[in-house]
Order: C-alpha cells, then structure tokens, then sequence
C-alpha cells in the first residue's frame, strides 16, 4: 500500500472513533508506530512518519518526540524529506527550545542552495520561528537575498527581514539600503513586501523617518498605478486592483506624513482620488477607503479633504454590513473633537443606529451621539437618548444615564429643563445611576428656590406611584421633608397642583420605610424626612412620634441611631426641634459631598441678619441649649466652652454658636501621590490608614480628557509574603472634564513586616482605544492628619 494512503487511512481511521477513549488508543497505537520507524534510521518511510505524527500534532496530542526527526530531515539532500523537516519545524520547535539552535546551520546552507525552492523553505522557516540568535546569525545571508534578481526569493528574503527587525530592532540599520531600492519593483508580491519593511523601520528607527519620506513621491505613484490600472486578472479582487498593497501604502503614507506638511501636500492629491474613484460597494472597496480616511485624518491635509473624509464615514453608516458601520463610528469618534461641524452633518444617522440589534454598534452609536450633544441641539437630542434609555440593553444603562447628567449639566436650556430631564432618567433607570447623582441633584434642587414648589409636587407624584427606583425615592423623600409644607398647600403655578393631607403623605413615607423593597440608606431619608415634616405639619406630630418610635429597636444600626436621636429631641429638646429641623441652606455647586470629588467649595451659611423674625427668635436659644445639643450628639458631660462673641454684635452670641455648630470642624488635610498620569487620566494614592503590620490606602483616578474614560479597572500585585485585599471600586466609568472621580481602597496585610512594594496595572478605554500599563510603586504616602477640632 502506497506510503500516502496510510496517511489517508489513519485519518480516516481516526475520524470514525466514536469516543474518545477509541481515539487515544488510535493515536497511541499509530505514535508507537511512529516512534519504531524513527529508531530504524533510513528506511524512506521517516518523511512519511513525521507528517503522520505532525496530524496527530494538530489534534492536540503530545508530538516532541519528532523534533530531533525534523533536525535530521532538514539535513537531507532530498527535497521531500526537507520540506516535511521543515514543516515539521515550523510547527514543533519554536525559539525556547534549545533543538532549534541546530538547525542553524541547515538553514544558512539552504539559504545558499541553487534551487529557489529549498532557499524558499529556509526562507520560511526563519520568518515563522526563528529566534533572536538565529536572527543575528542569518541576517547577513537576508540581506544579500534582498538584492538577489529572483523575485520569488526576493519577496520571501523581505518578509524575513521584518521578523528580524521586530526580533533584534538594532539590526534595522542593515537593511534601510536595500528596503528603498526594492520600491523598484513590478512584482506585487515584492512591492508588498518591501512596503512592510520599510512600515517596520520606521516603527522601529523613527530616525529613518526623513530618509524614507524623500519616497513618497515614489510611492504615491505605485497608487496612482494601482488606482488607475486596467483589468488585472492575476491581481482584481471585486474590481479593485491589488486592495492588499493598497492598503499597505496607505499605511505606510499614513506614517511618513504624519506631522510632516511636504510629505502630506505630496499625497493629498492622490488622496482625493482614491477617495472619489473607489468603488465602496464591494468590502474589498471598503477597506481602501476605510484606510484612505484614517490617512487623511492622520496627516496635515487639507480642511476640504477632511469633510471628504467624515463624509465617507457617513456612507459606511448606511451600510447593510454591521462591521463597516462599527468601524464607522468608531473613526468618527476619534475625529468628532476636531471636525465637530462635519461630523454634525451625519447625526440623524447616527442617533438611528442607537435602534440598531447589534449591541456593539449601540454602544459605539450611544458614545458617538454623546459627544455630540450641544448648546444648539441639546433638546433634540436628549430626546433621542431618553427614548434609547427607555430600551437599552442593561449593560448601557449606566453609561446612557451617565452620559445624559454629563450633558445635562453642560448644555441644559434652563434648571426646570434640569431637573424634568433628571426626574426622567431616575424614573427610567434609577437603579443604573452613579451614587453622586442624589446629591447632585439635591443641590441643583435647593438652588432652584423658584422650583421647590413645582418639584416637591412632581416627586410626590413619582413617589406614590413607583417606589422601586431607589435613587428617585431618596430625592422625593428629601424634598417632602424640606418642602412639605409648599405640598400641603396645594398652590403650584408650574404644575395643576395635587391636594395633599397630611396624612397622605405621611402615608407614603410609612410604605416607603416598611418597604422590602427600600434599602438602608433610602429608608435612612425616608425617616429623616418623617422627623423634619413635625415642624411643618400640626395635626399629625403624635402619629410622627409614633413612627420614630417604632423604628427606635431596629435592625439596622444606622436606622436605630437616627430613631433613638430623634425621640431625644421629642422628650428632651423639643424647644430645640424647630431650630434644628429648619430647611437646609442653599449649598454651592461644589461644596463637599455633592460633587463627583470636588472639595473645594464651601457650604453657604445663612447670615443671621437676613434671617425673618420667627428664624431669628428660633435660633436665639440660650448657650446652654447648645450644649444640650452638643450632649444629644457625643453623650458626653464635659462642660462646653461657647466661642467668643464677633465684635461687631455681641447681641448674636448663641446665634453664631449655633451656625458655628460644626464650622469648628476644619478639613484634615489629605496627602496624596500622583502616581501615574496619561492620556488624561490620573490616579493618585492617598493613604488611610497605617500601622504597623497594615496599610490601607485609596486609590482615586479622575480624567481630565473630554470624553469619559470607560472600562476603569485595576489589577494590583505585591511580595508573597503580604496579603492582598481590593475592595469594590465605585465604578467603571470615569466622567469627563474632571466631572468625576474612581476610587478603590487597597488593603496590604504585612504580618513579617517587609519592605512595601505595589504594581498596579491600569486598564481601561478612551475613544474606542483600549490602553493598559503597569505602574511600580515603592513608597506609600503619610496617613490622614487627624481632624483640627475648633473649642466652640
């Protein structure tokens, strides 16, 4: 039976196995086999066994016994045995195994043979495993095929190059000569080699950069050829000349005209004709002219040139084809900052691919019309959003709310505009905000004065109606207490006003605290916004006590502490209750707590002169109530200083000792590291806490770019001997212009007390681009200052 039939029948074999137990035993059998045909030495049949055994390599199955095999049967003389051998190679051996160091000297023989074929082997044997020695060794005898006068070679010889290159980089000098005479060349198949050669150099030796930019010209002609050529059978794809060396020049274009106003006024001409010329029907058009954009928009090209370019890209979008229409949106995302008026020209076709199936294109849809958003089309726009919010994957929820309060907050008409627009998105999608967003939207609420009356009787609404969206409660249930009364009286201008009793409200706030569905802190405002209502409604007081009583034993810690606090200022302080349950003064826009991070804004105080004459009277108390106060607080029996009085009214002592009630506390000062800052992003280390066998330390990244920063996450690696522990971090999504913040704390475990070392890797996406580095950090910053606490 002929040598290849049985091949054949062990494949067949193989593949009737109807288990896999029946096909190891198949395969055991056929290696044993194999590995008697090896030990009777030259018998004919060893090229034979060898492409047997490199089948039973492609099933999965251990096959290193046949790496000495294919060292033997590259050293034959025959050509059969040596193009098994290095096919073998090629596929068993790769550059960490020491068997690969033999057949160095096979290959730099063959690399000298006469027959084209055996040089090519070689050839393609170094190109696919060759390693970095091999490379050292061989380079001179790559050089010299790369000025021999068979193409075949030549072109084999120049793909060789490359992987020398991007194996030994310092070897690049050696071949710059040679890599510009080869642009030369009419065969295709050289042309594109050398074109990849000479893209690898510049890579790798930026310095070559100028001496290949004097080939431009050079290779702006091999496109005009290419573009302009007739029917070429040997090379057409779809009606396209060679689309494979298109596409390699455009690249190589791309580089050299980068930043670069000669090279690129040399190459805009030829732009313009491949963008106006090629056919985009076919997917192999697509791709010239998907590259000839990211050329255009790379280099220094002209304006008009430009608005060519995004017009392309706003055909591809009306691409039956999901990928065109993906990598569409993904280029225009990258350019919409610089070309943001060419751009605006396409956005009804982007907002129509948010009702796109395919959730990757959503996604880079919903990205794209973000950043398109402005003053001029805010409201359409954010109607389009809130319609895509109302049927989005769960997995965009987040980054649609995000990128709405983003927008919002930058372009919004007016605060009513605000605020329906927010009350929208926390109805929608109120499990899916970030946790900063309450009390964002509770400051933009106390400074509407204006709104209270409106927005108090819109979140009432919203209350009794749904109680699942938690975020929305917690705001209804904080402006009810702070503006109850404005609901009680049932005269609202902006809205056909509700009437509401008292007890009506009460009882929604009762459903929300008894609610399985409510969460800790959402029940933590509920109760809260029952306790303040006692001073705004009169016939109920009894019934508020009541509930605040109930909740006086509870479960939950937090909820018994506010409950306990509260029934003090029912039996102890109830002269106090009014005073300290007065409405909560406007707070700027970046006082602390209310921003995503920004701590440099103060809180308003309300100046005791301003104040109406019943305030005034309330807060009037004696200094010695503020002490009460002060004990409800700490328990303590220390007698309490009052601070002094202001010079210029000493009539407002107790006054200003009540608004200085917590003025005294100044903010610890907080030392932090910037330990690692590009392409906009910024993560610095703040130690927390620090003894002598634990650290804990937070790390806070921010992103000062004008999109927002996804995909956020870190990876972090320490000495074995220190225990490791990362907490949740507060997200994945870093807004923009320094909107907002991410922070993970990191807790190091060092029971030997060892020297302290941490690498962190950072991961995360920007513009459609992912980026991932790897930080060292070998020194860790001071713990927190404790608080400075002012005598009252």
């Amino acid at each position: 039976m002929p040598s290849s039939v049985r091949l054949q029948e062990m494949i067949r074999v193989i593949r009737s196995a109807r288990t896999q137990g029946e096909e190891r035993g198949i395969i055991q059998k056929e290696c044993a086999d194999i590995r008697a045909q090896f030990r009777q030495g030259d018998n004919g049949e060893r090229s034979h066994s060898l492409a047997k055994l490199l089948y039973v390599h492609m099933l999965g199955y251990p096959a290193h016994f046949g790496q000495m095999e294919c060292v033997r049967l590259i050293a034959s003389t025959r050509y059969s045995e040596k193009r098994i051998g290095y096919l073998g190679a090629m596929m068993l051996l790769d550059e960490k195994q020491d068997a690969s160091l033999l057949i160095t000297n096979s290959i730099k023989n063959d690399l000298s043979h006469s027959s084209q074929y055996v040089q090519s082997l070689a050839l393609c044997t170094l190109a696919c495993m060759g390693s970095a020695e091999m490379c050292r060794d061989l380079a001179p005898e790559i050089e010299r095929l790369l000025r021999a006068s068979n193409s075949y070679i030549k072109k084999k010889a120049t793909l060789c190059a490359v992987h020398i290159i991007r194996k030994v980089p310092e070897l690049a000098e050696m071949f710059t000569p040679s890599a510009r005479s080869l642009l030369s060349e009419k065969n295709h198949g050289v042309l594109h080699g050398a074109v990849v050669l000479i893209t690898e150099l510049c890579k790798h030796n930026p310095g070559t950069l100028d001496q290949f930019r004097k080939a431009v010209p050079e290779l702006v002609q091999i496109m005009k050829g290419l573009v302009t050529s007739s029917y070429s059978p040997e090379h057409n794809v779809a009606g396209i000349s060679d689309p494979f060396l298109q596409v390699r020049i455009l690249r190589l274009l791309r580089i050299l005209g980068h930043n670069n106003d000669t090279a690129s006024d040399a190459m805009n001409d030829l732009l313009a004709q491949v963008a106006t010329n090629t056919d985009s029907s076919k997917t192999a058009g697509s791709a010239v002219l998907y590259e000839t954009v990211l050329t255009i928009m790379d280099i220094n090209s002209e304006s008009g040139l430009r608005v060519l370019a995004v017009n392309i890209l706003g055909r591809f979008l009306l691409n039956n084809d999901r990928n065109i229409r993906y990598i569409s949106m993904t280029s225009l995302q990258k350019i919409v900052q610089t070309d943001h008026n060419a751009v605006q020209r396409h956005r009804g076709t982007i907002v129509d691919c948010l009702k796109d199936q395919d959730t990757s294109v959503k996604r880079r849809a919903l990205e794209l019309s973000l950043a398109l958003v402005s003053a001029v089309n805010i409201r359409s726009m954010m109607k389009e959003l809130l319609i895509f919010l109302s049927t989005c994957p769960p997995e965009l929820r987040s980054h649609t709310t995000s990128g709405i309060f983003n927008a919002a907050e930058r372009y919004s008409p007016s605060k009513r505009w605000h605020i329906d627009t927010i009350l929208h998105v926390l109805t929608t999608a109120g499990g899916d905000v970030r946790d900063e967003t309450v009390p964002n939207l509770i400051q933009l609420i106390t400074t509407a004065s204006e709104l209270h009356c409106y927005t108090v009787h819109k979140l009432y609404r919203a209350l009794v109606k749904d109680i699942s969206q938690q975020s929305l409660v917690q705001v209804a249930c904080w402006c009810i207490g702070e503006y109850g009364d404005l609901l009680l009286k049932g005269e609202c201008e902006e809205i056909e006003p509700v009437q509401v009793t008292e007890d009506d409200v009460l009882d929604a706030l009762e459903t929300v605290l008894q609610s399985h569905m409510s969460s800790p802190a959402t029940r933590g405002f509920a109760l809260t916004a029952t306790m303040k209502l006692s001073t705004r409604i009169t016939d109920n007081v009894d019934r508020i006590r009541s509930i605040v009583s109930n909740y006086s034993s509870c479960i939950d810690l937090e909820l018994q502490q506010r409950a306990v606090e509260y029934n003090a200022l029912f039996r102890k302080y109830d002269h106090m209750r009014a005073a300290v349950l007065e409405r909560m003064p406007v707070m700027d826009k970046n006082s602390p707590g209310h921003t995503n991070g920004d701590t440099s804004g103060v809180i308003k105080e309300t100046d005791p002169s301003k104040l109406k004459p019943v305030e005034a009277g309330l807060l009037s108390e004696p200094a010695s109530q503020v002490c009460d106060l002060l004990d409800l607080l700490d328990g303590t029996d220390t007698p309490l200083q009052p601070s002094p009085a202001p010079t210029n009214n000493p009539t407002t002592t107790s006054s200003a000792d009540l608004l200085d009630l917590l003025g005294g506390l100044e903010p610890a000062p907080v030392l932090t590291e910037t330990v690692y800052e590009k392409n906009g992003l910024s993560l610095k280390i703040q130690c927390d806490k620090q003894t002598d066998t634990e650290v804990m330390v937070t790390l806070i990244g921010s992103n000062s770019t004008q999109n927002d920063i996804t995909n956020f996450t870190l990876q972090a690696a320490v000495p074995k001997s220190v225990q490791l522990q990362m907490k949740a971090p507060s997200g994945n999504v870093i807004p923009a212009h320094g909107l907002g913040q991410v922070t993970q704390t990191v807790v190091l475990n060092n029971p030997n007390k060892v020297s302290l070392k941490m690498r962190i890797r950072v991961s995360y996406s920007n513009q459609g681009a992912v980026h991932q580095d790897t930080v060292q950090i070998d020194s860790f910053p001071s713990p927190t200052c404790p608080p400075s606490v002012s005598p009252l």
